[in-house]
């Protein structure tokens, strides 16, 4: 059986929603034939996939252009989205031409519409998979423009045209889809090392250590001239300086959800895959606003419910303000870890479907 899986490569969120649903599916399914299409590079995808999987590196879907991890550039996310619509019937035709040719027998997405509305013409069955939808985002930037009307009412009928959007919780709500099912919460939580990253870094045992990223997506502090306030040891990305205080990801040795589990807490923003993870590692979540992306509401909503969290001003995390939220955060209480069941029942649909 042949499963053709699609990932986003607008950051990683969508490939820690999907990366738990493939693992689970293959373990049930021993003999499945796997192809991977996404952007993202083959190492960052076999990072969470452990299931054997051909890889595809075309992208899946045009995406939104960031300036960074927090702005999103409009106009360029305009443009993109009108090309790659300029000749929507022929593309539809081309993708469900190929995924007739490569024996696909089912499309799981997340969250790219194309490959949804090309399994339609193919007759396939598909399965999306996602806490929001290309449609809500694009209607809330661009849905006044004049060319967004027909933008909009392709994603729609593609998004529509699934066997089942399934939402894993946290996730937008999706009104008008008729063809949503919520579902439990999809993370696979690392393991906690902590022992193992103080004697990598050379800390000692006291030492508090933060994790600072945004999800994949660009984004770099002024400055970190700060760093080693309170104690504090910082991780951060590997494209980031480092320093006594500042650490980068790649000199742990240890996968992101290995170094999310170990850490005292994390700085990043609202994101559905490092939200999940840090709740279910039981690890308190530093996140600066971003109240112009309509996922935000329910991301941070659902946080607050089940972990230690706070919102901090980007003007004072570039300032190095940091400490006294963390502080007040670490003398919570600690929540019960999140319990997330939903790669399980995504991978029963998928089986079902393949069987």
């Amino acid at each position: 059986m042949h499963l053709l899986a699609c990932i986003s490569h607008h950051g990683r969120g969508h490939l820690a929603q999907t990366a738990p649903v493939l693992n689970a599916l293959q373990a049930r399914l021993p003999r499945l034939c796997l192809t991977v299409r996404s952007a993202l590079p083959r190492e960052v995808l076999a990072g969470r996939i452990r299931a054997t999987f051909k890889h595809d590196p075309r992208p899946a879907d045009c995406g939104f252009v960031m300036h960074d991890a927090l702005r999103l550039d409009v106009e360029a996310s305009l443009e993109v989205h009108l090309a790659f619509h300029a000749d929507w019937s022929a593309r539809v035709a081309a993708e469900a031409a190929a995924q007739r040719q490569d024996g696909v027998d089912v499309v799981l997405s997340n969250v790219a519409y194309l490959p949804l509305a090309a399994a339609r013409a193919a007759g396939l069955p598909a399965v999306a998979l996602c806490s929001l939808n290309w449609l809500d985002i694009f209607r809330h930037y661009l849905g006044a423009r004049p060319q967004a009307q027909a933008i909009l009412a392709d994603m729609r009928a593609a998004y529509a045209s699934a066997t089942a959007f399934l939402k894993p919780e946290p996730a937008m709500p999706m009104a008008d889809l008729p063809n949503t099912r919520r579902i439990a919460p999809i993370a696979e939580p690392g393991q906690r090392r902590r022992v193992a990253l103080d004697r990598r870094l050379g800390l000692r045992e006291d030492a508090r250590v933060v994790l600072l990223g945004m999800g994949g997506i660009g984004y770099r502090l002024s400055g970190l001239d700060w760093a080693g306030k309170g104690g504090i040891h910082w991780l951060v990305p590997d494209d980031w300086p480092s320093g006594p205080w500042v650490h980068r990801f790649n000199e742990t040795g240890m996968p992101f959800t290995d170094l999310l589990a170990s850490c005292d807490a994390v700085v990043t923003k609202p994101g559905y895959g490092t939200f999940v993870e840090a709740a279910a590692a039981g690890v308190p979540v530093v996140y600066l606003p971003r109240p112009d992306w309509p996922e935000t509401p329910w991301l941070t909503q659902w946080l607050h419910r089940h972990a230690r969290a706070a919102q901090i001003d980007e003007t004072a995390l570039q300032a190095g303000l940091a400490e006294e939220t963390l502080e007040r955060l670490w003398v919570q209480p600690a929540p019960s870890p999140v319990r997330c069941a939903g790669g399980e029942a995504a991978a029963g649909l998928l089986l079902e479907l393949l069987d």
